[in-house]
């Protein structure tokens, strides 16, 4: 059997139609499915060749032809050399897979029919790249038949062919030695010792020259002790060991060499982890990363070679004990990591820290020994940068630290905080802090405090995280630590309290100290939505509700942190509060705890969400009295207060009584709202969930007063003043830094590191960029300031400094006492002038900063709104939504486009649209309001008729829907019982004025028909005509003569659309008679004549005019002979036909299609057109046919000037000259076009030659004038 197979199988890829193979036997055409194997095998998609491989197996196995197992083997060698990567990957496990099965095929016959096919000596030299895979592929599936091992000889045979394999490294690179490895990982050591041995001396001799050869010998080491011990050793190297002080120059250029060969992938050379399990096997592990990694490797600059050894301090965590972890930990290569980190900061930098953190992170999962873990994550803690670590807070590695572990870690920060060992920690600058001599001296303090900070920190993540293994007490102790360092001072210890047991070594400073708060608040807040830690049993989890911040004993994490506070505030003696109480406040904080024991024994008696919102509320102003003392304790009078109207009105209900006087105070619902709103000007997370949370409870007792104080603040017409926004200029800085610190929980580490590296140009800078700024600003007042220029005037006037006109002299009208003075004068007024400059500056920038403040006040009270459509979107209440949401969409349409307007525009409109329109819930109890609900529909609907934007006129329009929804919900007072009231009740809407509704509506859709600029738009009659069917059959009648009437093409295409839509309604067909829709579609048909008969713009908009009227004209013409309805289409016949009377609908198109679609209706089949071909001319012919060789043309004949020629008369004459004249000058031109020809195919040297060569001659002949 003989089969052609083509060498270039990249070719025949790329072919439609495959290749002719030759089958003497016909065993091909037999069975054509056993060719389409070997195609499949050579796809690009691996879901395509692995099925394809199992396939061909299978068939083999079944089938037990011979014929068919040879035709396999050849085929599969030959594919071996395919020019695409994936088809030679392909072949290569099929081959594998054959050999495996079927053992009677001989391994040596295979392997000799390898190096026959693809032979490296007669291979051409376009081929050798092909042939060289072959081979190597070849031996690759011979090594993974698993039979290999087996016949010695043939992997005698296997091993030299890839040693011979090893000179084509451009094709191959190290692909064959990695082989070579892996067929020594799967051989015994007899035939190691036996066979390959003495094949493989050489490359185990020459082990300290390349990586390959040093990877095979510390593989076969490894392998076979036995066999290569420190004899054979020594004959090999000259050593007994390959870790020695003599082999360390051999071995960092062998590193070396390994670092750039990965420089791409980015990959830990295997030889490198080898020699680091060598170096521990021969017990010289130390010598071995101090000399070769330290001294040798990290010796270069920053580049492949520091990241080789990153990556082997990475993978070497596991291998390590803790004292040799130590001393890796606590190294240079920790420490030009932590030099790596600070300068990859920078942006299009390559940055190391993921793979560590992964490297790191690995080594957690798989390391169970406590030690080892501790010792880790120690050492990266210790690595800092003038006392900030490296490592930032959010480790995401400590999510795999086992809870012993994690408890001893705990300890070993809380110790280090309060004694910090500066000098036990790996510290480094960066080669920038090091030239800059102004910050390279840091006080200890500082760093004492950057080390605090980020201890802190870590402990606040190690305490939020979901992810971390902890129980409650671990959580607890960390809160109390944080909190007692954050409001509190050590004067006594007792054990009572375990924080006062640790005395501070240094005291900490104010900066860090408001680190510290925030970091606790921080923590608080995560703490309040976290859910309870441990195991829940099934059953729990699927019967209760998922309850947030709460203890395992049903008490709340905050509470707890009330009651740790309390026992603080009264160990006096132990523990002494940063800034004292007062006497006011101390007794309103002993007030607040009266107030939530009181209302955890009224909640256990019988729980109410009251009861549980003014707990959260006492609680929350109880742990912000610690950070403003003077505003809480005023809300807690207020919320005091709140909570006895409320339990009064309890009482009031029962005895149902009540005063007028009681009834014009503001009730306790208003009062909690606005000390809400009042506490969301804060900006901190923790009081906005607490805010969400506690206005959740109280939602059900809100009233419209309660109401009224949200919108107000929300309302855009009114004023900061009246709408209860108060901002001051004092409190702007303090706020905005604590909203940086607790509404985002980011990592410290690159601002800190950012922080010192910039310290000291911004230091050089400031003064040049300040007169910089001073200098624009004098500028820019100069321009504008007229008083300035006055009084600059009236200065130089008055010391005689301004020249007249009058006077020509040139002398010095002053003298040196009188220039000292007008300088004076000129200072002082040019400060005044600065200053007012910068005033105003500052006072742009503080109403600036104002803005974005009440903004973002905005934004969190859009959360009550949200809350409140959610939880009473049945309520009447919600109706007074509606118009200040659409304001508050209009004003943000129109103002500035800053991003956070555009958040806050965003979120107002996603609440109107899918909380309140879109609910699932609406009001439905809006009875006795009826009158009110009609004028605010007329409003709306005005409203929606006179804006500019149509995106703002949707709101509007949709807000007129969904009072329409909310008209039609109402309820009558008798209940309907018959069937011909329910037809009527369906007929008219429920009780709603279907007239009034529907002249509004109308009066809409006229004004968008007749209106040039109008902001209303078809989609939204549409979306009216879905939704209220009814509505929908009284404005047909409007829609059907807008067809015709409508001002211009676009307003008579959407009524159309409008109409179509309509019919095309199931709802619509039951509300209307017989009668009733039989005369409507006379009327559409009369409308539909008129449009098509007047054709005679071709504008776009006319086009798709069109379009649409055809569109709609199908629709009733089918329906028409579908059903039969008494209707005449005589006419609109006949007008159709008119329209292609010139034959210009014969082409394709939207409306040519349309078109034929609807005479098809009518028996009329659009003509096919024939295509004919063009006849060939004679003079194309003539032009295609070949000229004869040696072919002259008449132009270019030479003319025989002295021949006489035969003259008709002068004018003959004067022609010939002429055409004489007009082929010397053809002559000329193409002469020219040759030079430039020339001259363009010159390469740039020869041209610049060229050019030059005349300039020369110039230059000559100057030289020699």
């Amino acid at each position: 059997m003989v089969a052609v197979m083509h060498t270039d199988m990249g070719e025949v890829d790329n072919e439609t139609v495959r290749p002719k193979v030759t089958d003497a036997k016909g065993i091909l055409q037999q069975n054509r499915e056993f060719l389409d194997y070997f195609w499949d095998i050579a796809k690009p998609d691996r879901e395509i060749r692995l099925p394809a491989i199992e396939n061909l197996i299978e068939h083999l196995k079944q089938s037990e032809k011979s014929d068919e197992l040879k035709y396999s083997l050849k085929r599969l060698i030959d594919g071996l050399s395919h020019t695409r990567e994936e088809a030679r990957s392909g072949y290569s496990v099929a081959l594998a897979q054959l050999l495996s099965i079927f053992e009677e095929i001989s391994l040596k016959s295979t392997l000799d029919g390898i190096k026959e096919k693809h032979n490296l000596k007669t291979a051409k030299k376009k081929l050798i790249r092909n042939a060289a895979f072959g081979n190597f592929f070849g031996v690759l599936s011979l090594s993974q038949s698993s039979r290999l091992h087996k016949e010695p000889q043939v992997l005698l045979e296997c091993v030299q062919v890839l040693q011979s394999l090893s000179q084509y490294r451009e094709h191959l690179r190290d692909l064959p030695r990695k082989t070579i490895v892996d067929i020594l990982s799967q051989t015994s050591t007899e035939v190691f010792e036996e066979v390959l041995f003495k094949a493989l001396k050489s490359d185990l001799t020459s082990a300290l020259n390349t990586p390959e050869q040093l990877e095979l010998l510390l593989v076969a080491i490894h392998k076979f002790p036995s066999v290569l011990k420190p004899k054979k050793l020594k004959k090999l190297l000259g050593t007994t060991n390959v870790i020695t002080e003599e082999s360390m120059p051999k071995l960092v250029g062998v590193l070396k060499t390994a670092a750039r060969s990965v420089k791409k992938e980015a990959v830990l050379p295997a030889v490198a982890l080898d020699l680091l399990q060598a170096s521990l096997r021969e017990e010289n592990f130390e010598m071995f990363w101090t000399e070769a990694i330290i001294k040798g490797m990290m010796s270069d600059m920053p580049g492949h070679t520091h990241y080789l050894c990153f990556r082997l301090l990475g993978a070497a965590l596991p291998l390590l004990s803790v004292s040799q972890l130590e001393f890796v930990l606590s190294g240079d290569v920790m420490r030009h990591y932590g030099e790596h980190v600070l300068s990859a900061q920078l942006p299009d930098r390559f940055k190391f820290a993921p793979e560590m953190a992964r490297y790191a992170s690995e080594f957690m999962q798989s390391c169970s020994d406590a030690d080892k873990q501790l010792a880790v994550v120690v050492g990266f803690t210790r690595l800092t940068n003038r006392g900030f670590p490296v490592v930032p807070s959010h480790w995401m590695v400590l999510e795999h630290m086992v809870p012993s572990t994690l408890q001893r870690y705990v300890e070993w920060l809380i110790e280090e905080f309060c004694n910090p060992q500066l000098d036990a920690c790996l510290e480094f600058t960066t080669h920038r802090q090091k030239g800059n001599q102004d910050t390279a001296e840091v006080k200890g303090d500082d760093s004492m405090g950057r080390f605090r900070k980020w201890i802190t920190q870590r402990l606040a993540f190690i305490g939020e995280n979901h992810q971390i293994k902890k129980d409650e007490d671990l959580v607890m102790n960390i809160t109390r630590f944080i909190f007692f360092h954050a409001f509190f001072d050590v004067k006594k210890p007792t054990s009572d309290i375990p924080e006062t047991t640790r005395a501070l070594l240094v005291p900490i400073d104010q900066q860090t100290r408001s680190g510290i708060a925030s970091a606790f608040y921080s923590l608080l807040q995560s703490l309040n939505s976290m859910p309870m830690i441990g195991d829940v049993s099934e059953t729990e989890g699927q019967n209760n509700r998922r309850i947030l911040g709460v203890k395992a004993d049903g008490s709340l994490w905050i509470y707890s942190l009330v009651q740790y506070a309390a026992t603080l505030l009264n160990q006096s003696k132990h523990a002494k509060i940063i800034h004292a109480f007062s006497p006011e406040q101390r007794e309103g904080w002993n007030s607040l705890l009266e107030s939530v024991e009181a209302l955890r024994k009224q909640s256990k008696k019988s729980s109410s969400p009251k009861h549980t919102a003014f707990q959260h509320l006492f609680l929350l102003i109880g742990i912000q009295m610690f950070k403003d003392p003077k505003e809480s304790v005023e809300l807690l009078k207020d919320l005091r207060s709140c909570m006895e109207k409320a339990q009064a009105k309890k009482s009031k209900k029962k005895k149902a009584t009540g005063s007028k006087g009681s009834e014009e105070e503001p009730q306790w619902v208003e009062v909690v709202v606005e000390i809400l709103l009042s506490l969301l000007s804060q900006p901190s997370r923790l009081v906005r969930n607490v805010c969400r949370v506690v206005f959740t409870r109280i939602c059900p007792e809100v009233t419209q007063g309660a109401l009224d104080s949200i919108l107000n603040v929300l309302d855009p017409n009114k004023d900061e003043d009246e709408s209860g926004v108060v901002v001051t200029d004092e409190k702007e800085k303090e706020k905005k830094k604590h909203k940086v610190d607790e509404d985002e929980d980011e990592d410290e580490n690159e601002d800190g590191m950012d922080e010192d590296e910039e310290d000291s140009s911004s230091d050089d800078d400031d003064d040049d960029e300040g007169e910089e700024v001073e200098d624009k600003a004098m500028e820019e007042g100069g321009e504008v300031d007229q008083n300035f220029r006055l009084e600059l005037m009236k200065v130089l006037q008055g010391q005689n400094a301004l020249a007249e006109e009058e006077d020509g002299s040139d002398e010095d009208e002053l003298d040196d006492e009188a220039m000292m003075k007008l300088d004076g004068s000129l200072s002082s007024l040019f400060l005044e002038q600065k200053k007012r400059i910068q005033a105003k500056k500052d006072e742009k920038d503080r109403l600036r900063r104002e803005k974005v403040l009440v903004r973002d006040f905005k934004i969190k009270v859009l959360d009550m709104v949200e809350i409140f459509l959610n939880k009473r979107g049945s309520s009447c209440l919600v109706l007074g939504l509606v118009e200040p949401l659409l304001a508050v969409i209009e004003n943000g349409m129109s103002s500035e486009t800053s991003q956070q307007e555009q958040d806050y525009l965003r979120r107002a409109a996603d609440i109107f649209r899918n909380q309140l329109c879109r609910g699932k819930y609406y009001c439905r109890d809006a009875q006795g309001r009826e009158a009110e609900l009609y004028e605010m529909l007329e409003r709306l609907i005005g409203r929606a008729q006179k804006l500019t934007d149509s995106s703002v006129s949707l709101y509007y329009f949709s807000a007129a829907l969904y009072l329409v929804k909310v008209l039609k919900g109402i309820k009558s007072e008798q209940d309907l019982t018959d069937k011909e009231s329910a037809a009527s009740e369906g007929r008219t809407m429920g009780n709603m004025d279907v007239e009034r509704v529907t002249s509004c509506f109308r009066d809409a859709l006229t004004s968008f028909m007749t209106r040039r600029k109008c902001p209303l738009t078809g989609a939204m009659f549409v979306d009216l005509f879905n939704r209220f069917p009814v509505l929908c059959v009284n404005l047909l009648d409007s829609a059907v003569e807008n067809i015709t009437g409508g001002l211009r093409d676009h307003q008579q295409g959407q009524a159309c659309v409008i109409v179509l839509k309509a019919l095309q309604s199931k709802e619509v067909k039951k509300l209307m008679s017989d009668s009733e829709r039989t005369e409507l579609y006379q009327k559409i048909l009369k409308q539909i004549t008129k449009v098509l008969e007047s054709v005679q713009s071709k504008s776009k908009v006319f086009h798709e005019k069109m379009v649409k009227t055809l569109e709609l004209c199908q629709f009733i013409v089918k329906t028409v002979k579908i059903q039969k309805m008494p209707v005449d289409l005589d006419v609109l016949q006949n007008v159709l036909t008119a329209m292609n009377a010139d034959g210009c609908l014969q082409k394709s198109g939207q409306l040519e299609d349309t078109y034929w679609s609807v005479t098809k209706l009518f028996g009329v089949l659009k003509p096919k057109i024939e295509k004919v071909k063009k006849v060939v001319e004679a003079e194309d012919t003539e032009k295609t046919a070949k000229k004869k060789k040696g072919f002259l043309p008449e132009t270019k004949k030479r003319k025989n000037r002295m021949k006489p020629t035969v003259l008709e008369g002068q004018e003959t004459a004067a022609t010939q000259s002429a055409e004489a004249q007009a082929a010397k000058k053809k002559k000329k031109n193409k002469k020219r076009k040759r030079q430039g020809e020339e001259t363009a195919a010159q390469s740039p040297a020869k041209k610049a030659k060229t050019q030059q060569k005349p300039n020369k001659k110039k230059k000559k002949g100057g030289d020699e004038k």
